[in-house]
């Protein structure tokens, strides 16, 4: 949903010394997302990362490889922060004030988002279909599954608490999932990186009503 593993950034330094491998990735991510993966060629992404063909194909065999390893970074940094929320909301006694609060995590912090990056990186590769078929949906299926997990996990001890019967607790967890996806699309058609913090604030308002509970 959002990369945070940045090499250029207090986030992440890597440990095993594959400062030019991060670079490399860095500089890839950003074009796929801006340009698309069948627009951003090799040359591209060296000039951008500065560095060889020679180091490159040290890290990765091929840009196809390139891709797959630019996906399983993003799902992972997409998962740890996933994590992050829940355990920065687990303090919350109410189970539907942790529902309202685990949205808010990221309805504050909309703006960082935007500002490391225009869209979201399942967007460009999901959009190729060559991408898909090796094997690059799948890991992003890996990040769907967990984000419904996590929420449907939340929202069914916000349920069971409150009395409530919620229709479908997957389809309204994919939902939450959904809101990000659609408020990346906003924003890149848009030029306007405001319509994530509006979306998640709806959201928010929308799930608070559901449950019965403030939207604070």
């Amino acid at each position: 949903m959002y990369q945070t593993i940045r090499s250029d950034t207090r986030w992440f330094v890597p440990k095993d010394g594959s400062l030019n491998r991060e670079r490399i990735l860095d500089a890839a991510e950003k074009l796929v997302i801006e340009n698309g993966y069948a627009a951003t060629s090799l040359d591209h992404v060296l000039r951008a990362a500065g560095t060889s063909k020679g180091a490159f194909f040290h890290h990765f065999g091929s840009k196809l490889d390139l891709a797959r390893a630019l996906t399983d970074r993003y799902v992972t940094a997409d998962i740890t922060n996933l994590d992050a929320a829940l355990d920065a909301t687990a303090d919350v006694a109410d189970p539907a004030a942790r529902v309202v609060a685990f949205v808010r995590h990221f309805e504050d912090r909309a703006d960082e988002i935007m500002s490391g990056q225009s869209s979201c990186l399942y967007v460009a590769v999901l959009t190729e279909r060559q991408l898909a078929d090796a094997g690059t949906a799948d890991l992003i299926n890996t990040a769907i599954t967990a984000w419904r997990k996590g929420i449907a996990d939340l929202l069914t001890e916000a349920a069971t608490a409150g009395g409530l019967e919620l229709e479908d607790v997957d389809a309204l967890a994919d939902h939450v999932f959904v809101t990000f996806e659609g408020a990346f699309l906003l924003c890149r058609s848009t030029g306007s990186p405001a319509h994530m913090r509006a979306q998640l604030g709806v959201l928010r308002r929308l799930l608070a009503a559901a449950l019965g509970v403030a939207a604070a």
